[in-house]
């Protein structure tokens, strides 16, 4: 009688492989699903990030706004009407600046110092041609006094600012 042999692939060698690589192809399939698992809870952690940070922005282009505004009237005494931009910008954040908890007291302290500065104003223009000396030191006081009222709001503005950019981080 003759031998004859079993089916192709039937040796004990051959069904060891066979079993190893289905073995390593499950790892390697469940070690892509926990990948993607985890891949997905960082881009949720992120949108939500994301979302959370745009509550910010608008807060963030008004305090930038304001600082350029403050900073065209720097060593510039300026009149009521010259500081219209400042005025307006500060009205804006006044307005949000109850509204977002996280930066309440630096948006409280830019609006007060908005109006500290605001109140240096110096008074209108007269057509007068000759001021009187008392009116021009006086005059001068006041622009010094704006002067440092625009330091101190340039100084706020900043501090609010660097607050939302430490919490956009976090």
């Amino acid at each position: 009688m003759s031998s004859t042999t079993l089916a192709f692939g039937t040796s004990a060698g051959t069904l060891a492989v066979g079993i190893a690589s289905s073995f390593l192809m499950g790892a390697l399939a469940l070690y892509g699903v926990l990948h993607h698992r985890e891949v997905f809870a960082w881009m949720k952690r992120i949108r939500k990030t994301d979302a959370e940070n745009t509550v910010y922005d608008e807060p963030d282009q008004w305090l930038a706004d304001l600082y350029k505004a403050q900073c065209r009237r720097a060593k510039k005494p300026s009149r009521a009407e010259d500081m219209e931009d400042v005025s307006q910008t500060g009205n804006m954040i006044r307005g949000v600046a109850d509204h977002i908890e996280a930066i309440r007291p630096e948006l409280a302290k830019v609006v007060e110092r908005v109006d500290d500065y605001l109140d240096t104003a110096l008074p209108a223009q007269t057509p007068a041609i000759k001021v009187s000396l008392a009116d021009h030191q006086a005059q001068l006081v006041q622009a010094m006094k704006q002067e440092a009222a625009r330091a101190d709001l340039a100084h706020a503005i900043s501090s609010a600012r660097q607050k939302i950019k430490s919490l956009r981080r976090n």
